[in-house]
């Protein structure tokens, strides 16, 4: 290992309430000495590491190709964080240095601006300054926290957003209903014990089919008013949900088997976002119905759905008298709403017939 050397970065101290933040003026290979590009991605026991999205060559491209031109300006700051190694200080005289301790690795973080820097360091300018809003963070959460809160306000992946969520605090109202959905996605998806296990789609496993938005849609329709509400009220530990679902998508994958295996949205409507997000008030009805948190407990409550469903072929025959061809449900409130529906009252329909009959006897 290098020995480090400290850089000095004149820096203009903005007061925000922690007097953590500085502005400082560099170049590309300036900053990519002291701050580094992480990409997201997933640790040998699947915890989310780093926090970047995957570069646009196209967009990068553009950038470079105006960057070489001789009027070139870049205004807008690139956001750096850096958790040790870095401080902030007060000269005799009372102006502010950023100063880095630089070893064998930058010590720093690119929050924002990652497409812009590397494009600038394609070119090679070393006349090109650009101004870098640097933050000093406490810790790692803190930095993925901010790297959340710099970048939800512009068009940034709702799933890089959500696979960083678990395990944060402090996040704007908004965010925080996500927070259930997205930790215990991320259980079912890289715990080796879940039935759905690598199966759900996230910036960290592309090849999964399951897209989990459509997941966080279940959990948070089952949350707001249903099982999971249930299961894990006045609890922290998302192991009771878990359980729960972990249980019905093994049922739901032993009852449907030649509609799950192999398939993918385009070929198969029980693996599309519209199926994962009717299946949530399936399992949430069964559970309500039966108490049911067991896989043979699930694979009951789902045996009326055999035989009158249209997950890969034929057509779905809805109780408003609507028929549509099984690949025309779509991602959309009113089919999903529709699906959902038509499924509980499937599900709904052996319970009326006993009622029934019991009646009639009496």
């Amino acid at each position: 290992m290098s020995k480090k050397k400290t850089l000095k970065f004149e820096a203009l101290l903005a007061k925000q309430g922690t007097g953590r933040s500085v502005m400082v003026r560099a170049t590309a290979s300036q900053i990519a000495q002291i701050a580094a590009i992480e990409r997201l991605g997933r640790d040998a026991e699947g915890r989310a590491v780093g926090f970047q999205r995957p570069q646009v060559a196209g967009h990068i491209a553009e950038i470079r190709d105006y960057l070489e031109a001789p009027e070139a300006v870049m205004p807008n700051c690139v956001v750096l964080a850096f958790v040790g190694d870095a401080r902030i200080v007060t000269k005799r005289d009372g102006g502010t240095v950023l100063e880095v301790d630089v070893g064998d690795h930058p010590p720093g973080f690119v929050v924002d601006g990652q497409q812009r820097l590397t494009a600038l360091g394609q070119t090679g300018r070393e006349d090109f300054q650009i101004f870098a809003s640097c933050l000093i963070c406490r810790d790692m959460k803190e930095l993925q926290r901010q790297f959340i809160l710099v970048n939800n306000t512009r068009p940034l992946s709702k799933s890089l957003i959500y696979e960083l969520l678990p395990g944060m605090s402090h996040m704007p109202e908004r965010l925080s209903p996500r927070q259930l959905a997205a930790e215990l996605t991320e259980r079912l998806n890289f715990d080796p014990a879940s039935s759905l296990r690598k199966a759900v789609k996230m910036q960290t496993n592309p090849t999964g089919v399951i897209k989990d938005t459509a997941l966080h849609k279940a959990i948070i329709n089952s949350e707001a008013a249903g099982a999971v509400q249930i299961v894990m009220s006045g609890k922290k530990d998302v192991t009771p949900a878990f359980e729960l679902m972990n249980n019905f998508f093994a049922a739901v994958q032993q009852v449907f088997p030649d509609e799950w295996h192999g398939h993918k949205p385009t070929t198969s409507r029980l693996v599309h976002g519209a199926g994962i997000t009717a299946l949530g008030y399936v399992m949430d009805e069964i559970y309500a119905r039966r108490h049911a948190t067991s896989q043979a407990d699930f694979e009951e409550g789902l045996a009326p759905l055999v035989g009158k469903t249209a997950w890969t072929d034929g057509h779905w025959k809805f109780a408003d008298g609507e028929v549509v061809r099984w690949n025309r449900i779509e991602n959309v409130p009113r089919q999903i709403q529709q699906l959902a529906e038509h499924l509980v009252g499937l599900v709904r329909a052996p319970h009326r017939t006993t009622k029934t009959r019991k009646r009639k006897a009496t």
